[in-house]
């Protein structure tokens, strides 16, 4: 039984959910097999972060990379993500999860935009959580996006180069709003950022695991939150220096 300390809850998850098309191959079937059960563990990890008080939740769903892939593929992928926010929306607005996104958007079939973006409208009012999708994201693209954003507005005389620190920065990600994440989970025994919220990530606990993502369970995402719990977060300090309980 896995014993979680309501104290010490991580305020941001973020889960890289790896492994539907190794799923599907182990198990004879087509890759689009693995997107569709993989939906399902996407459905338990929101519902469980939901009920153990988690205040933000980032899911991997869709990296720039991706638009690589087979068009097939691709195709199937969007096509899933459409059914998803179709059939989860009435679960969200129900719970009080509020659902954002990160990435580049205008490149998502316009169908698909205008699903997410009616998803996003009718839940902007909850407040119990908040579900982030990243979809069509890469780490160096949203970086490279966020200067390219500061010399715009560098141009209007604003801005000099005293003005530019980590939090002023930070202010020009999609992340702008949420705090940086606690924990990431990697699904699907690689052990690689991939690209993935690569300026946020810089003090985040990081937990590896061979799960596949479509067998990913309840218990798995209670047993790495129970992990994290077990470390000792310093962010460059030494532990004489931490505040004690």
């Amino acid at each position: 039984m896995h014993r979680i300390n309501k104290e010490k809850l991580p305020s941001h998850i973020a889960v890289i959910m790896d492994g539907n098309g190794r799923w599907a191959k182990k198990n004879m079937l087509k890759r689009v097999m693995g997107h569709k059960k993989g939906a399902g563990a996407v459905r338990t990890v929101v519902e469980t972060c939901r009920e153990l008080g988690i205040r933000y939740l980032t899911l991997f769903a869709f990296s720039i990379e991706n638009w690589q892939r087979p068009e097939d593929e691709v195709q199937a992928l969007t096509t899933l993500l459409e059914e998803y926010l179709l059939t989860e929306l009435a679960g969200l607005k129900k719970n009080g999860i509020r659902l954002v996104s990160i990435g580049d958007i205008d490149r998502l079939p316009q169908r698909v935009r205008d699903t997410l973006s009616r998803a996003i409208e009718e839940t902007s009012g909850n407040h119990e959580m908040v579900l982030d999708l990243a979809l069509s994201y890469g780490g160096r693209n949203e970086i490279v996006r966020a200067i390219k954003r500061i010399l715009t507005d560098s141009r209007s005389g604003n801005i000099d180069k005293e003005t530019i620190t980590e939090a002023f920065f930070s202010q020009y990600l999609y992340t702008a709003d949420m705090p940086d994440p606690d924990l990431l989970i990697r699904t699907g025994g690689e052990r690689r950022l991939s690209n993935f919220l690569l300026w946020q990530l810089s003090y985040t606990e990081l937990y590896f695991t061979d799960v596949l993502w479509p067998d990913f369970s309840k218990d798995d995402l209670l047993e790495a939150i129970v992990d994290y719990q077990g470390r000792e977060r310093r962010f460059g300090l030494i532990s004489d220096q931490l505040p004690k309980d």
